[in-house]
């Protein structure tokens, strides 16, 4: 099961996104930009300042990094049996998580043992 995922506290947890290509790293760029992106770069920020020694959160982006896609075994292997639709990818801790959507910020919470609500968008 993709969705569960043991919850613990890791002074080196990480957190891997593998995106499709967008416009910047971000994909918080151009004229239409998609909630779940804002969403995802909000927390993104709010790990970096506030889980400092506990977790890092790495976002790849195929169009700029299209290497770390081939590299990973794991994302390799997804792209082949689903093609790009199993984009975005999900890695904690190098484990399979989550294929085909953003984890929601409540998924995110989960998996870094967080309270993320202060990066909450609305």
């Amino acid at each position: 099961d993709l969705h569960s995922f043991p919850t613990r506290r890791s002074s080196d947890l990480e957190i891997e996104l593998f995106e499709p290509a967008m416009c910047c790293s971000t994909g918080v760029c151009g004229p239409s930009v998609d909630k779940e992106l804002i969403q995802t770069t909000a927390i993104q920020r709010y790990v970096s300042v506030n889980a400092q020694g506990q977790a890092m959160f790495i976002r790849r982006n195929l169009a700029q990094n299209p290497d770390a896609f081939v590299r990973n075994p794991i994302v390799a292997q997804e792209l082949k049996r689903q093609g790009i639709n199993a984009l975005p990818i999900t890695l904690v801790d190098g484990q399979l998580v989550k294929t085909g959507e953003y984890p929601t910020i409540n998924e995110f919470s989960s998996y870094l043992d967080m309270d993320l609500v202060a990066a909450l968008v609305h």
